[in-house]
């Protein structure tokens, strides 16, 4: 499955992945926190989900992030510079799984939807820009 939300943040690749490192995941999210051993690729990281292994890799538009040990191997994307709007961020998440139960797709949906509001609050407009 996948999702995707657009948010209206003009920014660049190289701000993104400047920006956007493990140690300022509390930037794009209120649902996970380090809890463990951290370096610039991965920290051990808490939330909603359970405990995992976050990583964090560059990408040609922004940044991948994934859960490693995740059954449902959630991984999403923070990039901009793309058509058919490359003026915003796109957020896009994905899971192995071509159907899952509604309570854990509400979940994902409120995840994104945490993220959009971040990223587009007056503070962090600042500092990508």
């Amino acid at each position: 499955m996948e999702f995707f939300r657009t948010i209206s943040v003009k920014t660049d690749e190289k701000t993104i992945q400047d920006r956007l490192t493990i140690n300022s995941v509390d930037l794009i999210t209120d649902d996970i926190f380090i809890i463990g051993a951290q370096n610039k690729l991965q920290a051990e990281v808490g939330g909603v989900w359970g405990d995992f292994t976050l990583t964090r890799s560059e990408i040609r538009g922004g940044v991948r992030l994934a859960l490693v040990e995740c059954p449902n191997a959630l991984t999403w994307t923070i990039t901009t510079g793309f058509k058919p709007n490359p003026n915003v961020i796109v957020l896009h998440l994905t899971i192995n799984r071509q159907t899952h139960g509604d309570d854990f797709i509400t979940e994902i949906e409120a995840f994104l939807d945490g993220q959009s509001k971040l990223l587009q609050h007056s503070m962090f407009n600042e500092i990508m820009n």
